[in-house]
C-alpha cells in the first residue's frame, strides 16, 4: 500500500461496566452495558467499514463489549488484546497507532475513556458537520465511537493528521 492511501481508524469506547467489589480491570458490563453493545455493534455495521484489524483492551468490560458488537459485523476481523490500551494516555496510544502494519487499511479500536476522548480530538484536525462539537459536548459516553480518516502512513500519524467523519453514541 501507498502511503498516501486513505486510512480509517475507529475509537470505540467499552459499554457500561458494573461497580462492583472486582478490580477496575475486572469489571464487567453492566445491564445497560449489555444491551448498548450489541447496539453499537449493529451501528459499526452499517458504516459499511470492514475492519481488517480490531484491537481492543484486555479489561473485562472491553472484552465484553467486543464479544457482544462483533456478531454484528458481515465478518470478524482479526482481533488483538492489547494490554497496552488499558490506562494508556494520549502519548502512548499515538505510539500504539504508529505500530500498526502498513497492510491495515481500517483500523478499530475498543478502549477507555479519557483515552477513546482524547485521541478523537486529538487526531481530528478537521471535522465534517457538527462531529466534532457532539462528540466534545457529549464526554464520549461508554458504547459512543468515533470514525477518524488520515491519508499516509501509519507511523506518521500525528496530532491533527486525521478529520473526524462520524460521531455515535446510543442515548443521544
Amino acid at each position: 500500500m501507498s502511503v498516501d492511501t486513505p486510512r480509517r481508524i475507529v475509537l470505540l469506547r467499552h459499554a457500561k461496566a458494573d461497580w462492583n467489589q472486582e478490580s477496575d480491570h475486572e469489571r464487567p458490563l453492566a445491564e445497560r452495558g449489555r444491551a448498548d453493545a450489541p447496539v453499537a455493534g449493529r451501528r459499526l455495521a452499517e458504516t459499511g467499514i470492514a475492519f481488517d484489524l480490531a484491537l481492543c483492551s484486555t479489561a473485562t468490560r472491553t472484552r465484553e463489549t467486543w464479544k457482544l458488537a462483533v456478531h454484528a459485523l458481515p465478518e470478524r476481523p482479526k482481533t488483538v488484546y492489547e494490554d497496552r490500551l488499558y490506562e494508556a494516555s494520549l502519548g502512548e496510544l499515538i505510539a500504539l497507532l504508529n505500530e500498526t502494519s502498513e497492510d491495515v487499511s481500517d483500523l478499530l479500536v475498543i478502549g477507555h475513556n479519557p483515552g477513546m476522548h482524547a485521541l478523537a480530538d486529538a487526531l481530528a484536525g478537521e471535522s465534517e458537520g457538527d462531529a466534532l462539537p457532539r462528540m466534545n459536548r457529549s464526554g464520549f459516553p461508554t458504547s459512543a465511537f468515533a470514525v477518524l480518516t488520515f491519508n499516509g502512513s501509519w507511523k506518521s500519524l500525528e496530532h491533527g493528521a486525521g478529520r473526524l467523519v462520524d460521531f455515535w453514541t446510543p442515548h443521544a
